[in-house]
């Protein structure tokens, strides 16, 4: 899934069915203009024969991009691997004025610092991969293959996922009341607008460490293919469970992390 540099805002976003026929759409660029441009030829004085093939193709465009839109959010729980790398946003590099803006927005959420990483341990077979990922927000850059010894539950979001908001207040609620010692780290996903993401995650009271994966990493790593999707990780860095999709209810996180990790947080 292709990912534009200009977001909507997440409290914005439109119907999957709109965003379809949007010619900006980040799903299909501007598909939709040259079938627009063969009607008007049409009207110019072509056969109808050829408008209706015309047409009958624009049809079956529409519904394959429909059923991409519909799809690429949350993703499928099948691990394949993509055939081709997924293009990368494009996002200016931030300037000093904007980055100690992001501090400072981080700072008023209260979103924890990053926690530290072991830069030397070996990667653990079936385990996080071997790549640093920066903080949401700044701060410190966390390798994950070299986050050991604590069970943790690692939340792949973004601001303008649509799922994301939908299991928000479930995610703030096990955080807040986690009495365990599982580790929660959310990973804002494929996001060109850090300063949206962090006013999301204070929207949404997350204040356990963030990080961020601008330039789409983890989709090869983790074969990604869309937020939200959650991993639980046990202690020696091993992934014990992949959950596709948005969770239902505080329940159901408990509950998967009791099944696959021992705690109850």
């Amino acid at each position: 899934m292709m990912i534009s540099s200009e977001r909507p805002h997440w409290s914005e976003i439109r119907p999957a069915v709109a965003a379809a026929g949007d010619e900006n759409s980040a799903m299909v660029g501007n598909s939709t203009s040259s079938g627009g441009g063969r009607c008007r030829k049409l009207r110019n004085g072509r056969k109808f024969e050829r408008g209706r093939r015309s047409r009958a193709r624009g049809w079956l465009a529409a519904v394959a991009v429909l059923a991409i839109v519909l799809t690429g959010c949350t993703g499928s729980p099948v691990l394949n691997r993509p055939s081709t790398p997924i293009e990368s946003p494009t996002e200016s590099v931030p300037s000093p004025e904007s980055t100690a803006d992001l501090v400072a927005m981080k700072k008023a959420a209260g979103i924890a610092d990053c926690p530290r990483s072991d830069p030397d341990v070996a990667a653990a077979p079936s385990g996080l991969p071997d790549v640093v990922l920066p903080c949401l927000g700044g701060g410190r850059n966390v390798r994950l293959a070299g986050l050991r010894g604590k069970p943790m539950m690692i939340n792949i979001w973004a601001q303008w996922c649509g799922p994301c908001r939908e299991e928000a207040p479930y995610l703030a609620e096990v955080a807040t009341a986690d009495k365990s010692e599982l580790m929660i780290i959310g990973i804002d996903h494929a996001d060109p607008r850090p300063d949206l993401a962090i006013e999301f995650a204070q929207l949404s009271t997350w204040t356990y460490p963030q990080l961020a994966d601008p330039d789409v990493v983890l989709r090869a790593e983790l074969q990604i293919t869309g937020p939200p999707q959650t991993f639980f990780i046990r202690p020696d860095g091993t992934i014990a469970y992949r959950h596709a999709g948005p969770f239902s209810s505080a329940k159901e996180i408990r509950d998967l992390a009791q099944k696959y990790l021992g705690v109850t947080p």
